[in-house]
């Protein structure tokens, strides 16, 4: 399985589930009507140009926003997948585009670090994109195999510090997952060993069977494994509870004061695109976000809207890419 920073597969048997979502998705959006047109930018379909492969979360949100965008200007949009290279080649895509708005793109926090593990890229974030808004955040959470003898987070951090060089697994070099556990040892003071895998099915193997003794990943996935008594979850990775499991406690509450695991997923267009199409998918995109249905439907994918103006996602992204920076540097965390 190939690593495509973010783009979470879910746990081992998952995927079917995903497919059979996205088979539904394709289903309504083929039902959408074309006749009139009137409301779209043009009459030519409207791309959805991903970094990811299919099944991937930016994939699963994209093809849930496409046909919601598609119904509303009654004009055709299309997702087409440019995944490989983390990330590298759906974003030279995107940059190389014409900025018309007929080619748009969701994409993760975690790829922001592309340009830094390969500065020869052909492309630079912010510059060499229009930011449109922030379109929802993934909270994670950190998970142990249950043979682990912790209960706790507190637990945790003792056992850690007693045991150096206790493993963790990732789906990658770079990954979210692995951005945050180096996080976590710098400001907690912890060694550890990295266990890199090529995607996450087999990081969540290991975890399970004991190979490895914990893992930052997906917080609705962690919550679902732990009901099957196959892993302890014991933090959420961001400052603020998450809102689908508000009964977990983040880890900045529970001892490591400034902690702060973020993944959020931003809607670009290519450098150049024009304010007034911009402010167009950024209006209709918080009126999607805001469909009870559409909450639902991310919901059940651990996912919670957020919304921003395109200010605010360049803001965003810039304090991202400044703390990426600092904690490459710190941790000598080097890409795949």
């Amino acid at each position: 399985m190939g690593k495509d920073l973010d783009g979470e597969v879910g746990q081992p048997g998952t995927s079917r589930q995903r497919r059979k979502l996205l088979q539904a998705i394709a289903s309504a959006s083929i039902a959408a009507p074309f006749s009139a047109l009137a409301q779209g930018i043009s009459t030519r379909p409207i791309r959805f140009l991903l970094a990811q492969t299919a099944a991937t979360t930016p994939d699963v949100i994209a093809r849930l926003i496409a046909p919601r965008f598609q119904v509303r200007w009654n004009q055709p949009f299309i997702v087409e997948n440019r995944g490989g290279a983390a990330g590298a080649i759906g974003m030279e895509a995107l940059a190389k585009s014409v900025p018309d708005g007929q080619t748009v793109q969701i994409f993760p926090s975690s790829i922001l670090t592309t340009p830094i593990f390969f500065p020869n890229s052909p492309f630079r974030i912010p510059e060499s994109f229009t930011p449109i808004s922030t379109v929802c955040e993934n909270n994670f959470a950190l998970v142990v195999n249950s043979k682990l003898p912790v209960a706790n987070f507190r637990e945790f951090l003792a056992y850690v510090k007693a045991n150096p060089g206790v493993n963790y697994g990732t789906p990658g070099n770079g990954t979210s997952h692995h951005l945050f556990m180096e996080d976590l040892k710098l400001m907690a003071g912890l060694q550890m060993t990295h266990i890199p895998y090529k995607g996450s099915a087999p990081a969540f193997t290991d975890l399970m069977s004991g190979q490895i003794a914990t893992m930052f990943m997906p917080i609705h996935v962690a919550m679902g494994m732990q009901k099957d008594g196959r892993v302890r979850v014991l933090g959420g990775s961001m400052r603020e509870r998450s809102p689908l499991f508000p009964d977990l406690p983040s880890i900045h509450e529970q001892g490591v004061a400034g902690f702060n695991g973020e993944s959020w997923f931003g809607f670009w267009g290519p450098a150049g695109m024009p304010a007034e199409l911009v402010a167009r998918f950024a209006s209709e995109l918080r009126g999607i976000l805001t469909e009870p249905e559409m909450k639902d439907a991310l919901a059940k994918q651990g996912i919670s809207p957020r919304i921003s103006t395109p200010e605010g996602l360049l803001q965003v992204c810039r304090n991202q890419l400044e703390a990426y920076v600092k904690l490459i540097r710190a941790a000598n965390i080097k890409g795949d």
